[in-house]
């Protein structure tokens, strides 16, 4: 069922909300906007990506109709060292509206992936692009099934909830979620936010893990955030390793 903007641009006046039936991806439309000079705030959202942009170049399922595929201009007021704990925010925005307008209890898988009973079901990128910072969303929502290989990796809303979702009432609450969380990194810096995501996350610390870092695989413990937002392993060796960008898996 095609997405009601009009909806949302009723309940944001004034904001910039462009979507369209489909598009590459909504990460290019919204660097060319960002570019063009849009407002901060601005969404650029789609019903279908053809080339939806996940982390480390990985490519991000966008079936029609049935998930949220937006991103956002946000020009903040902070150095270009604060975009992990952005990136941070962004993650505890998204699993705060989907609890609030599901019930559905979220993990957060550092550094950018929400996660339900283990699955993940919504991916952020969060980019640097000249004074502005490009944060792109999918969250799986009214999918029915996955396929393969992802069906053991992903899941969605509906099939974490038993029921459709409305994807016009989940957006909404993103919105403003967003705004408050980002606000809060201007505000108040890397610190509440710190503390929130550690206490959100179960994968902040004491969690066995595996991560890809540098064309290495390291096993070991996670042991908190560093002060920028960086993840600490405690390899299984004893060595003590500040993961930059590597994918987190259980190990």
């Amino acid at each position: 069922m095609p997405f009601d903007v009009e909806a949302i641009r009723l309940s944001f006046p004034g904001r910039t909300i462009e979507w369209s039936a489909s598009t590459g991806s909504t990460m290019l439309v919204a660097a060319r906007a960002a570019a063009a000079g849009c407002p901060s705030g601005a969404v650029f959202g789609a019903d279908e990506q053809t080339a939806g942009q996940g982390r480390l170049g990985r490519s991000w399922h966008s079936e029609p109709d049935l998930g949220i595929y937006f991103s956002l201009v946000l020009r903040l007021n902070l150095p270009p060292a604060r975009l992990p704990i952005v990136t941070l925010g962004l993650g505890l925005a998204v699993a705060e509206a989907i609890s609030r307008v599901t019930d559905i209890a979220c993990d957060l898988r550092w550094p950018n992936d929400v996660m339900v009973a283990d699955r993940k079901c919504c991916g952020i990128l969060a980019q640097l692009d000249n004074n502005a910072v490009i944060a792109g969303i999918g969250v799986n929502v009214n999918h029915a099934s996955l396929p393969e290989p992802l069906a053991p990796l992903a899941t969605s809303l509906r099939i974490a909830g038993g029921r459709p979702v409305s994807r016009e009432s989940l957006l909404a609450a993103l919105l403003v979620s967003i705004d408050t969380h980002t606000a809060l990194v201007e505000r108040a810096g890397p610190e509440p936010i710190l503390a929130m995501f550690s206490r959100a996350s179960s994968y902040v610390s004491g969690r066995r893990v595996t991560v890809e870092q540098e064309g290495r695989l390291l096993t070991g413990t996670t042991a908190g955030l560093d002060p920028s937002g960086f993840l600490l392993l405690l390899e299984d060796n004893g060595r003590r390793t500040l993961i930059l960008n590597g994918g987190v898996r259980p190990a």
